[in-house]
């Protein structure tokens, strides 16, 4: 059964009637452009077709009261009074609800289930697909247009906020404005986008190494901070706004590691602006190659790659049919994200899979995904 069915027949057997609203936002696979979105950097994710699917209804009394079929767990909460953060799931729906609060938007309340196919901890932005659904359902509810920037930011500070994890705003822009069948190129200074095609003749690949990680707990946190300082050094507000040349003449005095930050940085939005014309210009073999040089420089410079990560990138660029392959996400464990040559895209998959299970013993999880929208509002 498809989600979008799912979660109305689940509505249907609590509620005992149809859902006013079907809502849909979906996870992510950023592409190139890793750990950089903090700094105000470059980066070119795309939405996949996996997301978070959410039926809801209004109700008069301000709860909002949620239902996961995934994890057979509610989460309730009255919107004028929420109290402080806590622990689990809902803390995603009451951090969104929070921050438009804050920004002044009107709520009112809904009950509603929720489902879901973006793996947790893997790097897909299953958290950011949960907010900007969120963020959709009391949008819709209010009738008032979707303004994705601005849902992007509301999600942020949630995350960042009420959660507790200084993530960058990549994650909510690109669940909020994808367009189907293109990557985006997102300048995350001022939120504008580029629209990006595929190579022809490509599909992209996520390999899931089975290896989990927090951005709350994982050293995320850290990284963002190790970049602030790394700023400071060069005094400069933000690493976007230093080049190599500057870089490499103000060395002196600075902490080692720090330097390793910057250096992948300043380096990663080249990448990123140099992978968009490979992109354009129709040239996976490019785009591969870069893609290749951004998972070096996250696991010698940025350091957040961990032992199987690194063992399925070397795999997936071994394989026949993969012109690049690297880490995406927040790293110290998820995924993989491949380019390859569509008509080896199955094969692809099986091998790597077989080649890594038997170094492993872990049986990794593999989709080859198609470029979707973002968040909307789905007929039911």
């Amino acid at each position: 059964m498809k989600l979008k069915e799912l979660v109305k027949q689940k509505f249907s057997d609590i509620y005992g009637a149809d859902p006013a609203l079907v809502v849909r936002a979906p996870g992510r696979v950023n592409l190139i452009g890793e750990h950089t979105d903090y700094s105000e950097g470059f980066v070119m994710p795309m939405a996949i077709d996996r997301a978070v699917w959410l039926a809801l209804r209004p109700r008069e009394d301000g709860i909002v009261s949620v239902y996961s079929v995934e994890l057979d767990d509610r989460t309730e909460f009255d919107i004028g009074d929420l109290g402080e953060p806590g622990d689990g799931w809902g803390e995603y729906l009451k951090g969104v609800t929070w921050a438009m609060l804050d920004e002044g938007y009107e709520l009112s309340g809904w009950e509603g289930v929720v489902t879901s196919d973006v793996p947790v901890g893997a790097g897909l932005s299953s958290s950011a697909a949960l907010e900007m659904a969120t963020a959709m359902a009391y949008t819709a509810l209010a009738s008032n247009d979707w303004n994705a920037p601005a849902m992007a930011k509301i999600g942020q500070r949630a995350e960042n906020e009420w959660v507790g994890a200084n993530t960058g705003i990549m994650d909510q822009m690109i669940s909020a404005s994808a367009v189907q069948d293109h990557a985006l190129m997102i300048d995350c200074r001022d939120l504008s986008t580029q629209l990006v095609p595929l190579p022809s003749d490509t599909k992209i690949v996520i390999l899931d190494t089975m290896t989990r990680h927090t951005h709350t707990g994982s050293g995320y946190n850290d990284r963002r901070a190790e970049c602030e300082a790394a700023a400071k050094h060069f005094n400069v507000e933000f690493l976007r706004d230093l080049d190599k040349v500057t870089l490499q003449k103000n060395v002196e005095g600075l902490d080692k590691t720090i330097l390793r930050r910057a250096i992948h940085v300043v380096s990663e939005n080249d990448r990123v602006v140099q992978a968009m014309s490979a992109m354009q210009n129709n040239d996976p073999h490019i785009m591969g190659l870069f893609m290749n040089a951004s998972h070096d420089s996250l696991r010698d410079n940025f350091e957040v790659t961990n032992r199987d990560l690194d063992l399925m990138a070397a795999l997936a660029q071994e394989t026949p049919g993969c012109y690049g392959a690297r880490m995406t996400g927040g790293g110290f464990g998820g995924c993989v994200v491949a380019l390859v040559k569509s008509e080896r895209a199955e094969a692809f998959a099986t091998e790597v899979a077989t080649d890594y299970a038997n170094v492993t013993d872990l049986q990794p999880h593999i989709y080859i995904c198609q470029p979707m929208g973002g968040a909307e509002v789905v007929k039911s």
